[in-house]
């Protein structure tokens, strides 16, 4: 593992908190869509896989110890994210299709992932908007299935959403700093 420097707590604090809040964006909108990613996908794209890891697993405790129950269980999810997303960014192909499949490359473990713990833990009801969508699934094609189709979809809108943000941000950073990130 690379040393921890100023410049990589500083990127993993404010990951923490755009994390947050988009978070609690996504909660308070009741949006099916949970937009609680964006910073861990910047930190893993600019700083690698391990500190990838830190952010959606501070700010999931972050929201759990401010009011939503549900941040705290999908902990696991939130490693994998920043795992998955620092190995996938450096490889990703330029371009729309390459940001694509870099995002269903992401997103296949983590709905996963998250569909069973939202299945298995709470028979698919969260604070996510989703959840309704999962109801109304349910009665047609089963509790697991439901969860994981919705878990996938979304997650994979949510996860475009980060990654093009992240994009913009990325091309954004100037060269001494990327460097100061990568060492």
């Amino acid at each position: 593992m690379k040393k921890l420097n100023t410049y990589h707590i500083c990127m993993i604090a404010m990951a923490i908190v755009v994390n947050f809040i988009g978070g609690q964006i996504a909660l308070h909108l009741q949006l099916p869509i949970y937009l609680d990613s964006i910073g861990t996908f910047f930190v893993a794209a600019t700083c690698g896989p391990i500190l990838g890891m830190i952010p959606n697993t501070l700010s999931g405790l972050l929201m759990w110890a401010l009011g939503d129950p549900f941040s705290l269980y999908y902990a696991p999810v939130g490693i994998l994210v920043g795992l998955v997303a620092g190995y996938v960014w450096p490889k990703k192909k330029a371009g729309i299709v390459g940001l694509l499949v870099a995002c269903m490359i992401v997103t296949l473990p983590t709905s996963l992932c998250s569909a069973s713990i939202t299945a298995i833990l709470f028979g698919g009801i969260t604070s996510s908007g989703s959840t309704v969508i999962v109801q109304v699934l349910k009665p047609i094609l089963g509790l697991t299935v439901a969860c994981f189709i919705v878990q996938l979809i979304t997650d994979f809108i949510d996860r475009i959403i980060a990654m093009v943000i992240v994009e913009v941000l990325e091309k954004r950073i100037p060269a001494s700093l990327k460097n100061k990130l990568k060492n």
